[in-house]
């Protein structure tokens, strides 16, 4: 990536203490492009009004959601903007497509999650158990990946849903999608993805993928604070999602509680606008697909620097699959010995370098893995502006740690 990347990002130029920060805070939330900032504001000044009205600022706003639909639908590779929801965010989107789908199974009948799965995509479904839902979880193997076999043992004929992650925003771990929706298709049992963190690295294909549910953030790629839920078309109007007597009653609709936030939404436009700038092609679908192309091989050969010297440095740990894996997102959890995660932090943002410590939603995984009682983990992400010089900065820091 070059640096005229760089230059769209306002919080890259800051300075602190006499120098810029580097951000490997990524997994978090991403920094904003000018591009997302300017279309939150100009929302706000030219177009601030609800949907489906009579005047130009509600009828712009219109425009502005159908757009934004369709954009994502080009982003995640889906059938169109009636496949796309928006909701708060990915928790909340989640909580209200459990309740319905709790809505239409019976008792005895299973759902299947992971032990490696973010809390967002665990606490929805067990609250199911609630009413009488069988909640099977599959094991996590202390390589960082799922147990396969185990999965294969748990599905059965009883199992209505798998809801898993597509890549671990923990450990960088990517799950074996296709594996899986073999399974699942075995038993007539749905597939639910949650995408957050792959979202921001490698491209999307809802169809080849063939999921019935893919949940992602906008503000892990670059923009606001938006959950976004795909459903197969025609499967969210099957469902009943807790709604108003005045909401519309058929999908992408039926989902979306209250007014939406417009001038995010504006953001979330803006940020796909962005990411296909990067990339080339004819159309904005395949301007997308190799713009994440790009994005991916760069962000893969920095952490794979990353990766190597840190391994080099006596005391560090790094948790989840190598690096010689096919696929896998650029994200490194790790521990220093001797050193708790957010000692480990505080001395890293002391030199302006932005990392977290701690279990990240992931809970359930670091407590399988051993790591809850010391604090989890240091975990460092590579975004689409990190450079290689950050990552030289980066590794000389942690060689002074002591």
């Amino acid at each position: 990536m070059n640096e005229s990347i760089r230059q769209q990002f306002p919080a890259l130029q800051r300075i602190h203490n006499g120098k810029p920060f580097i951000f490997l805070d990524g997994p978090a939330g991403t920094q904003v492009p000018q591009i997302v900032i300017d279309a939150i504001s100009d929302y706000y000044k030219t177009s601030n009004a609800n949907t489906h009205g009579q005047f130009v600022t509600t009828q712009e706003t219109d425009i502005i959601m159908e757009t934004t639909r369709n954009n994502i639908a080009a982003f995640i590779g889906a059938e169109g903007g009636h496949t796309i929801s928006f909701g708060q965010n990915m928790t909340s989107l989640n909580f209200s497509l459990s309740r319905a789908i709790g809505k239409v199974l019976q008792p005895g009948d299973e759902i299947l999650i992971t032990q490696l799965d973010h809390e967002s995509n665990r606490g929805p479904w067990l609250a199911l158990r609630e009413k009488g839902i069988v909640v099977r979880e599959v094991r996590l193997l202390g390589t960082g990946i799922l147990d396969y076999e185990d999965f294969a043992q748990k599905i059965n004929e009883r199992t209505r849903l798998v809801a898993m992650g597509y890549a671990s925003n923990i450990l960088g771990t990517i799950n074996d999608v296709q594996l899986i929706r073999k399974l699942t298709y075995q038993v007539g049992a749905w597939l639910l993805l949650d995408a957050v963190h792959y979202a921001p690295h490698l491209p999307l294909d809802v169809q080849a993928l063939g999921c019935d549910f893919l949940l992602c953030s906008a503000y892990k790629f670059y923009g606001p604070h938006v959950g976004i839920l795909y459903s197969k078309p025609g499967l969210l109007d099957r469902l009943p999602a807790d709604r108003l007597r005045t909401t519309y009653q058929h999908a992408p609709y039926s989902i979306e509680t209250g007014t939406l936030n417009h001038a995010a939404i504006a953001g979330v436009d803006a940020a796909i606008k962005f990411i296909a700038s990067v990339g080339k092609g004819e159309n904005l679908s395949q301007q997308l697909k190799n713009a994440m192309q790009q994005i991916g091989q760069h962000e893969r050969r920095l952490v794979q620097k990353l990766y190597d010297n840190l391994l080099k440095i006596k005391g560090i740990r790094i948790f989840g699959p190598p690096m010689d894996v096919t696929v896998r997102a650029p994200t490194l959890a790790i521990t220093v010995e001797g050193k708790r995660p957010d000692e480990v932090c505080r001395f890293l943002a002391q030199r302006n370098i932005c990392a977290w410590d701690g279990h990240f939603y992931a809970i359930r995984s670091t407590e399988v893995l051993g790591l809850l009682e010391q604090g989890g983990v240091t975990r460092l992400g590579i975004s689409i502006y990190t450079t290689e010089q950050e990552i030289k900065d980066t590794l000389e820091a942690f060689s002074e740690l002591d």
